[in-house]
């Protein structure tokens, strides 16, 4: 529990710097159906000696069905170099986000539901609950700070047994909206 409050810590103290540009008193962030977004994400990680490294890269496009409610499809790609091997797996998802209208910031909670594949993993379906914030820095352009529970089931009949045994993931990104 405290790696994740650590790491929601992290999250807060990135998006500081942004929190100005926020603020600045226009309302940027008003949705309309049929608005559409682009969001990219990415994050990487490193032992000492940069032996073993970990790279993810995320891409995601939403519409909004009214102004609150997006249907969302995300592709995620991992890659994994370690010396004498590399291994790539990647997710694919859709899902559903409720945006709550805050002004120029948006939180989000919804669901997602996929597929995960490749190197070193087995492949199978992946579910779970997202909610973040996106912090408007001008009409289109935002960034994004998510968390979501991911959970890996073979059928429906394991989903409620695999929940306990899901893990997190994080994202700090970019998105542009049109």
């Amino acid at each position: 529990m405290s790696r994740i409050i650590y790491i929601s810590v992290i999250f807060g103290l990135l998006l500081l710097p942004f929190t100005a540009l926020a603020q600045q008193g226009q309302d940027f962030a008003q949705y309309r159906a049929g608005n559409q977004e682009l969001t990219l994400s990415g994050s990487g990680a490193s032992d000492k000696d940069f032996d073993t490294t970990n790279l993810s890269f995320d891409v995601g496009y939403g519409y909004f069905i009214d102004q609150s409610w997006e249907g969302l499809i995300r592709q995620t790609l991992n890659v994994t170099d370690q010396p004498g091997e590399n291994a790539y797996n990647a997710t694919t998802r859709i899902g559903i986000d409720y945006n709550f209208n805050m002004q120029n910031w948006r939180p989000f909670l919804g669901a997602t539901v996929g597929y995960i594949y490749g190197d070193g993993v087995e492949e199978s379906f992946i579910a779970g609950p997202e909610g973040g914030v996106k912090a408007f820095l001008s009409e289109n352009t935002f960034v994004i700070a998510a968390i979501g529970y991911d959970f890996i089931f073979d059928d429906a009949d394991e989903a409620d047994d695999a929940f306990d045994d899901g893990v997190f993931n994080y994202r700090l990104g970019l998105g542009y909206r049109w």
